[in-house]
């Protein structure tokens, strides 16, 4: 499979490449040059495979031949070590739990997936790559723990100060060798924007290998695909017109589903919901896309003011704009509604949702008003303990710490403040 620049204006280049690039010469997000549907017998007989099955049989077209098939399988299986259950919390809406992960976060299988690609590409080259990635929560944690002690792989981490919360802090400041954390005074556009201009430094890049793992990265992004295709073997035989409600931040989940839709899984309808960060919402109702500095939510991660993948939105739908309203709804929420969302849930179905969820949750309700026939799965993103401070405030009840959280509790943070892009090309020069 060959990858071309949405920005056209870049040579067209491998998986491999994409991968190790991260991002086009010329600014640009690398998106694959066709999209083979899956045959009607994959669908008819999903119930009777596995998810490594499933997952194997979704990402072989966008990978080869660049990574052999066994290869592939035992990439694949690896990444996904955990499970994927559906809760069902009334008879339209369902949540697809995402966060039995290492890191307790949708993007463990982005990141694993993307580091094993990664270690297999490295494993016989003698200079080493440096994986730069800014986070607006659970990003960075997922890729510290994904490329952790990868041989040729360094991971630099830019996360906003004082806006993650404080487990997703020690999940990418404790772990020390091969990963380091720089907390940046700013946003989490500003950690994005420094990223992308990094990239674009010659005299950066003449000097060391620089690739993301943000959602940009083809590698990180396909990978999410296969959430929508787990979430439709359970649930295929129950109900019709199955809707996906995805907290979207950067936009990179909701795409992914989106790829998945064009694979011939049979999604109804998809909805961004978003916080008060909300410019794909504004864009549905005004056409004009407008971003905007990101204001800080209690749903952090969703805290984006120019979503990076919504552009490759834009081209599966062929940037015909009402292809893209037929299939896709978005509505923002604040910070109180989503309060109310997480009380209303945990008092009427005894479940403990995040504030991501909570927001997905929103959006299924407004979703099914003028659509009652729909069965709505909204995505919860995150273990609920990684916001525990919003958690217990609001459901009042004291949460037990999984494994995977307390594995983290009272280690040392290791981080380095900065305060502009010249911070970061003098921390990655020398």
């Amino acid at each position: 499979m060959n990858y071309y620049s949405l920005n056209h204006k870049a040579p067209n280049t491998s998986f491999k490449d994409a991968v190790i690039k991260g991002l086009a010469p010329d600014k640009g997000l690398y998106f694959p040059e066709s999209i083979t549907p899956l045959s009607k017998d994959f669908f008819d007989n999903i119930d009777d495979l596995t998810y490594s099955e499933i997952a194997f049989e979704a990402i072989k077209q966008f990978v080869s031949p660049e990574i052999p098939e066994d290869v592939l399988k035992t990439i694949v299986k690896e990444t996904l070590s955990f499970e994927f259950p559906v809760v069902k919390l009334n008879d339209n809406i369902s949540t697809l739990e995402l966060f039995h992960g290492p890191t307790m976060a949708f993007k463990d299988v982005g990141a694993r997936f993307m580091a094993r690609c990664l270690g297999y590409f490295n494993q016989n080259n003698s200079e080493e790559i440096t994986v730069l990635v800014a986070t607006s929560g659970d990003t960075g944690g997922a890729v510290a723990n994904g490329f952790l002690g990868v041989k040729g792989v360094n991971v630099v981490i830019l996360y906003p100060s004082g806006k993650v919360s404080d487990i997703q802090e020690m999940q990418l400041t404790s772990l020390g060798q091969n990963i380091k954390a720089l907390e940046v005074n700013g946003t989490f556009d500003d950690c994005q924007a420094m990223v992308k201009t990094a990239f674009l430094d010659d005299e950066l890049t003449s000097k060391m290998q620089l690739t993301s793992a943000n959602s940009i990265n083809v590698a990180r992004w396909l990978p999410q695909l296969f959430y929508f295709m787990f979430a439709y073997k359970q649930l295929h035989n129950k109900y019709e017109n199955i809707v996906f409600s995805v907290p979207s931040g950067n936009f990179g989940n909701v795409c992914a589903g989106m790829m998945a839709q064009q694979l011939g899984l049979p999604i109804h309808h998809f909805i961004a919901s978003n916080n008060a960060n909300n410019v794909v919402t504004r864009y549905l109702t005004s056409q004009t896309y407008e971003p905007k500095p990101s204001v800080q939510t209690i749903s952090n991660a969703m805290d984006v003011g120019a979503p990076s993948n919504f552009i490759r939105i834009q081209e599966i739908y062929k940037n015909k704009f009402d292809t893209l309203k037929d299939n896709l709804s978005s509505y923002s929420y604040s910070d109180d509604e989503t309060k109310e969302a997480m009380l209303e849930i945990y008092n009427n179905y005894n479940y403990v949702a995040d504030p991501h969820g909570a927001v997905g949750y929103l959006g299924c309700k407004e979703f099914l008003v003028k659509n009652p026939d729909s069965h709505c799965v909204f995505l919860e993103t995150a273990h609920p303990t990684k916001f525990l401070y919003v958690v217990e405030d609001v459901i009042k009840e004291k949460q037990p710490l999984p494994k995977q959280i307390q594995a983290v509790m009272g280690k040392e943070k290791e981080s380095i403040v900065i305060s502009t892009y010249e911070d970061l090309k003098s921390f990655l020069l020398n």
